[in-house]
């Protein structure tokens, strides 16, 4: 194993005129869980499947678990595990009998694969329905089955490709709670998600995705440091905007305000709140809504983009720490799941021309609007 479990310089993939990602520089260190964050469409799935050997990369060069992408595809395919947005999972067969057929093509001996299989249903709280045929399985259970199928080899590498996409909050807080579990136990972990949270509450390290490029890239404690002052938001009249622009101008930067509001970096922070108010009340602006936030990822990606992350104002809630595809999004809800554990979406979502490439091909083949 290689000292850098996961490192890339100058990745770039085209397809045709369209560059989906555009020189990525990547270092992920040994026994760290490493975030790609952005909207859809940023090309955090097309650096995925170029890591896993999915996809050739059109330039550049990339090492995992210390074996070329390119020229060592099958030695990088046995050291990881990934666990894409759409699972390749067989409807027929059931959850016991594909976590069986992928200790077999591992080269598991039975018993060992038997132990893994139990233990593996177990963790991710599928141990009633492992006797069932996948297609009855909702979208959370078959994202759960999923994972599982990724770890039955116990790799030392992890690829999770918005891993909570379409979860019930029940669901995703146990998949974030098997996250830590694994990390906690040496697993290097890669995640992309669009979701704010997620990144802030899973990872060490995140690069911000855009347009196929890294524009931030660090802590995330750290990132939203550089941003500086808290903000402070309001909603006011109709009409009335402009007027409220120029007084919020005394007291900080302009920032995104998001719909129908605006926004400064307050400088004075919570203590200087009273006197902006007192200023639009002298200018007689109706204030409707007022929030001060400390400075967020959001921020973080505003300041680098000049928008806001699609996605912000959806993401999941971020539970205790003892709790546990870019394109056009979309969903596709299921209905309920049969062992009673709340409804769960099977959302799909892809990242540019390559979205119907949905295969692993290693052994089995909110923020609130503000």
């Amino acid at each position: 194993m290689a000292s850098i479990p996961i490192e890339a310089e100058g990745l770039e993939r085209h397809f045709g005129a369209v560059r989906a990602v555009n020189g990525v520089d990547l270092a992920v260190q040994q026994g760290e869980i490493f975030g790609l964050l952005g909207p859809n469409g940023a090309g955090k799935s097309t650096v995925v499947r170029m890591l896993t050997t999915l996809l050739t990369p059109t330039g550049g060069t990339a090492r995992v678990a210390g074996f070329d992408v390119v020229r060592q595809a099958p030695l990088v395919r046995r050291a990881i595990g990934v666990a894409l947005q759409d699972a390749a999972i067989d409807p027929l067969m059931t959850g016991r009998e594909l976590l069986h057929l992928q200790s077999v093509l591992h080269g598991i001996g039975a018993r060992q694969a038997r132990q893994r299989r139990d233990e593996l249903l177990e963790r991710v709280g599928l141990t009633a329905a492992a006797g069932r045929r996948v297609g009855t399985y909702s979208g959370g259970m078959r994202r759960r089955l999923d994972l599982a199928l990724s770890l039955i080899h116990e790799p030392t590498v992890l690829f999770l490709d918005e891993p909570t996409t379409g979860l019930d909050p029940t669901s995703r807080l146990a998949l974030w709670e098997e996250v830590r579990r694994l990390n906690d136990h040496g697993t290097t972990i890669l995640l992309t998600t669009q979701y704010l949270e997620e990144a802030d509450a899973l990872a060490g390290r995140i690069a911000i995705v855009d347009q196929g490029v890294i524009v931030r890239e660090g802590r995330p404690g750290a990132l939203k440091a550089e941003v500086g002052s808290p903000t402070l938001r309001l909603e006011v009249e109709d009409g009335q905007e402009e007027t409220a622009a120029r007084v919020l101008s005394r007291f900080g930067e302009a920032r995104l305000g998001g719909e129908g509001g605006v926004a400064i970096g307050l400088a004075g922070g919570a203590g200087q709140l009273a006197e902006v108010i007192r200023a639009l009340d002298g200018e007689q602006v109706r204030v409707l809504h007022v929030e001060l936030d400390e400075p967020s990822l959001d921020d973080v990606f505003a300041e680098a983009t000049g928008r806001r992350l699609e996605g912000a104002t959806d993401g999941p809630t971020t539970p205790p720490r003892s709790a546990a595809g870019d394109g056009p999004a979309g969903s596709n809800h299921d209905g309920v799941n049969q062992l009673g554990d709340g409804r769960e979406g099977d959302g799909h979502e892809g990242d540019g021309p390559d979205d119907g490439d949905r295969h692993h091909g290693h052994g089995r083949g909110g923020r609130r609007r503000r």
